[in-house]
Parts: structure tokens; C-alpha cells; sequence
């Protein structure tokens, strides 16, 4: 039963790698439909915590979230199996593309190709941050937070290291604050 676990990690994460195009912000709502909603693997808020954790980490958000997702369901062999399921797909298509895509990067019909799945990759990451915030921004002030930090990447260009420390930091202070936004303790 565990061996098949690691299968299905495996295979769940190839198959996902293998038909999304876009990186790892377009495979976030595959991957949330797979683990959360089809195998029910992990529920809504253990994913949006892994998604933290992924986003937190050097390197590509979908292997992250793989190597996660396959850690807390296995330990490290569902970790490897997610991991190599993740990978694997996006190797061999690279593999492929550096032999041939020289040769044919300007054809009209690759051209085409591309020019329909760039907006397409562009609707993907929307929807997965549609889907992603719902849950994420019940309260208004973290809807507050949420501008703030999208001011100060978009506008500032502030460092993704920083805003990521300052979203720790507003975690620790609502946290601090309690649900209701008062110091725990105090009544009023």
C-alpha cells in the first residue's frame, strides 16, 4: 500500500509536468485539483501552507510543492518519487526542444503556437492566485496586507525575500493581535 502511494505520487506529479506548460505558477491549480480535490491527499489549508512553504524556498515553486506534498505524505521516499515524478517531464521536453527548437524556432507555425500559449500560461497563473487568495483573505486586513505587498513588489520593486519576511512578519503581529485584532488578553 505504501510502494502504491508512491506511485501515485509519482505518477500524479509526471502527468501534471507532462501536460502543463507555463512553469510552476501554471501547474498550482492542477496540482491543488489533483491533491486537494481528487485524491484528497491533503485539505484546503495544508495546502495553502505547503504553497508557503514552496513559495519560501529557493527553487521552482511546482518542485517544491512536489518534494513537500510527497514529504508529508511519505517521509523521504514519497519526497523522491514526487521529486523525479515533477522533473522527469520537463527534462525530456527540454532535452527535446535543445535538439530541435534551433532548427525551427521561426517556422509560423511554432510561432503561432507560442503567441496562443503565452496568454493562455497568463490566464493559468491568474486563476491559480484567484483560487489561492479566496481562502487566503477572509479578514480585510490581510486583503490590506495583500495590496501592500503587491505595491511594493510592483511599484517599489522591492525584493520577493523581503516581502516574504514582511508577510512572516504581519503573520506574527495578526497572530500577536489575536482573530479580532486586539493584543490577546486585552477585552474591550
Amino acid at each position: 500500500m505504501k510502494q502504491h502511494l508512491e506511485y501515485q505520487l509519482f505518477l500524479t506529479f509526471f502527468l501534471i509536468g507532462a501536460t502543463t506548460f507555463g512553469g510552476g505558477y501554471a501547474m498550482l491549480p492542477i496540482i491543488h485539483r489533483e491533491i486537494v480535490q481528487r485524491h484528497r491527499w491533503l485539505e484546503e489549508d495544508e495546502f495553502i501552507d505547503v504553497l508557503a512553504v514552496a513559495h519560501s524556498s529557493p527553487g521552482a515553486v511546482a518542485v517544491n510543492s512536489a518534494v513537500f506534498i510527497g514529504c508529508k505524505l511519505r517521509g523521504f521516499p514519497g519526497a523522491i518519487a514526487a521529486l523525479l515524478g515533477s522533473i522527469l517531464p520537463s527534462f525530456f521536453v527540454i532535452l527535446v526542444i535543445a535538439v530541435f527548437l534551433n532548427r525551427y524556432a521561426e517556422h509560423p507555425t511554432i510561432v503561432a503556437a507560442f503567441a496562443g500559449i503565452r496568454p493562455a500560461i497568463a490566464a493559468l497563473i491568474i486563476a491559480a492566485m484567484v483560487k489561492l487568495g479566496k481562502p487566503t483573505l477572509k479578514k480585510p486586513v490581510k486583503l490590506v496586507y495583500l495590496l501592500s505587498f503587491l505595491v511594493l513588489s510592483a511599484v517599489f520593486d522591492v525584493h520577493p525575500v523581503v516581502i516574504i519576511l514582511l508577510g512572516a512578519g504581519s503573520g506574527l503581529l495578526l497572530a500577536y493581535l489575536g482573530d479580532n485584532g486586539e493584543k490577546k488578553g486585552e477585552q474591550t
